[in-house]
């Protein structure tokens, strides 16, 4: 396994390998925690865990764990589908994967402890928006395999040759309004969507970008 990080590393000219594995899990840990801490802001949950969260609240007889690790097996497929060959580095993401979904379902056991005050939820939103964007810039940057939420839009970049930030955007555009079809249509009312999770989506795209050339 240690061979196979370290040639994905050489290939996109990446850290070293001891870096990129703190990079790594560095940007699940803080990703994990930005998504469950925008959900509890109130203002809705970040676009990449949008899909997960709506069929969770539709079907909860699996956790927004277990629904995101199917969702991320979901864009795995589609990316070996779109490249027509079996890629074995995209199943390390499944690894990465099931570490981000339980990470979520421990914050959100404890995330209520946090004050819940109108004044502490938009901290909270803000907080989560800069650690996402923080988080996945890392992932880009790491080298390794890493969490398929973020993994989609960054190799759909590669593959089709549009920019990243565009890739991004559309991506979370497209959860958003399958978020939207679904809760609508199970529930009887939109669910997890609110100000926050459109104005992630329509600007966090550009955000990554400025972030990662910061980090550059």
């Amino acid at each position: 396994m240690e061979n196979t990080f370290a040639s994905v590393a050489a290939e996109s000219n990446s850290p070293s390998l001891p870096r990129g594995v703190l990079m790594l899990a560095t940007a699940v840990a803080v990703n994990s925690f930005g998504v469950v801490l925008m959900l509890y802001s109130g203002s809705g949950i970040s676009a990449i865990s949008s899909v997960p969260y709506a069929f969770s609240e539709a079907f909860p007889f699996l956790t927004l764990g277990m629904w995101t690790y199917l969702f991320q097996g979901l864009l795995v497929a589609s990316l070996m589908i779109l490249r027509r060959r079996f890629v074995g580095t995209y199943l390390f993401s499944f690894a990465v994967g099931f570490v981000f979904s339980e990470l979520l379902d421990i914050h959100e056991m404890w995330i209520q402890i946090l004050p819940g005050s109108l004044a502490w939820r938009i901290v909270y939103f803000f907080i989560s928006y800069l650690l996402i964007c923080i988080g996945i810039a890392l992932s880009n940057r790491c080298g390794l395999p890493i969490v398929p939420t973020d993994l989609f839009p960054r190799e759909l970049s590669q593959i089709t040759g549009i920019r990243y930030s565009r890739i991004k955007i559309g991506f979370d555009a497209s959860c958003l309004i399958v978020t939207a079809a679904l809760t609508w249509i199970c529930l009887g009312h939109l669910d997890g969507l609110g100000i926050g999770t459109v104005l992630a989506a329509l600007t966090m795209g550009k955000a990554i970008g400025a972030i990662g050339r910061m980090m550059d």
